[in-house]
């Protein structure tokens, strides 16, 4: 009796919250404070994004890349430069995975939690689309690559529902059920060849394997060696840029267009661990994934290119001598860089907006609108 009576009160509830985040009253956000209505952004040249997030990647890591490196970066040539405020809803320093969240939905939620709404931290009874589906039921070609594991929490928030970051074969399973092209990483050690196939996905674990596949098809990529590195970490692993080449080459295929996210991972790793070198190696090879992405849509002519992090870590400082150091090993709350190139609609100016901003305005220059985006409430089986 007391289990009916919790199924009961479980889908009642469900109901409940369905019912109210479907008249928009959205819990996790307030109303977006985007300027304009939806055909402010839009931008009929715009048919592709490739949506690029530097993990941990604060102002200052640039500056502190380009000094110790003594490089310039691509980054610095995007005349389209902002900001982006970063937080939870439940924290002003946001976790990569409400980060990443806000960044693929348009709506803040608490740490820890996956492309779901903040209310949902013991079960996932409903949740947001994401920019990724969200493209996917137009009929565009969509990807998600990383430095990282393909279940790690920025891949995760554009490619699963889950209400723990941790819930590492949960979000596995959502992303081989997504439909999503590819879904390229580092190796969880969850994935097998059956597996994949099952799900119509072609395993690849080397650099070979992914450079061989063809235009149409779907691959689930798990390499086994350091994606993040400048080089190739080892004969047999692509470097991000390599991924990122291969991945839109793959993905522009369709008259309907494509849809792309890009992490480097490891600015946030190695900022974790205060590692100089490592980070601004990171930094450097992340940047080359964007001068690919830039060269791509300028020859291109209808491809959006965004920039950005989902927070900043290690709270580098400018010191007296012109240096930059950490001064933390953890996450901080300051605003990370915007950068756009393919539209002038999408910032005005030096604006500096609301993280779930970003992927809304993205939507918006797309052609859909605020009813399609982001307030349409996806129920769990």
């Amino acid at each position: 009796m007391l289990l009916m009576f919790a199924q009961i009160w479980k889908e009642l509830t469900a109901t409940i919250l369905s019912l109210i985040l479907t008249f928009g009253t959205t819990i996790g956000t307030i109303v977006p404070a985007t300027t304009g209505g939806s055909a402010d952004y839009f931008d009929g040249n715009v048919k592709n994004v490739i949506y690029l997030i530097g993990d941990g990647m604060g102002f200052n890591h640039l500056e502190k890349a380009k000094k110790e490196r003594s490089i310039s970066l691509v980054m610095d040539t995007f005349e389209e430069r902002g900001a982006s405020m970063t937080r939870s809803y439940t924290s002003s320093v946001t976790d990569s995975a409400a980060g990443g969240t806000a960044l693929s939905t348009g709506e803040r939620t608490f740490n820890g939690g996956i492309g779901v709404y903040f209310s949902d931290s013991n079960a996932v009874f409903s949740y947001p689309k994401n920019i990724t589906e969200l493209c996917l039921e137009r009929g565009m070609m969509t990807g998600v690559i990383t430095s990282d594991e393909t279940s790690g929490a920025t891949p995760a928030s554009f490619s699963a529902h889950e209400s723990d970051r941790g819930n590492t074969e949960e979000i596995t399973e959502d992303q081989l059920n997504s439909g999503i092209n590819l879904i390229w990483g580092t190796s969880n050690g969850l994935v097998t060849e059956h597996d994949a196939k099952v799900k119509g996905y072609q395993l690849i674990t080397t650099y070979d394997e992914m450079m061989a596949l063809p235009e149409g098809s779907s691959s689930f990529g798990q390499f086994t060696n350091n994606l993040w590195t400048l080089q190739q970490s080892d004969a047999s692993t692509p470097t991000l840029e390599q991924m990122t080449m291969k991945a839109i080459d793959l993905l522009d295929d369709t008259d309907e267009g494509f849809f792309l996210m890009v992490e480097g991972a490891h600015i946030d790793k190695h900022s974790h661990s205060n590692l100089d070198d490592n980070m601004t190696e990171a930094v450097e090879a992340f940047d080359k994934a964007i001068q690919y992405a830039l060269e791509y849509a300028k020859n291109d002519g209808e491809t959006l290119v965004i920039v950005t992090a989902d927070h900043e870590t290690g709270a580098i400082v400018l010191n007296d001598d012109g240096s930059y150091s950490f001064t933390s090993g953890s996450h901080s709350g300051v605003d990370v860089p915007l950068l756009v190139y393919g539209t002038d609609k999408l910032l005005r100016g030096d604006e500096v907006i609301n993280n779930y901003e970003v992927p809304i305005r993205i939507a918006y220059t797309l052609g859909f609108t605020e009813d399609q985006f982001p307030y349409e409430v996806m129920v769990a089986a």
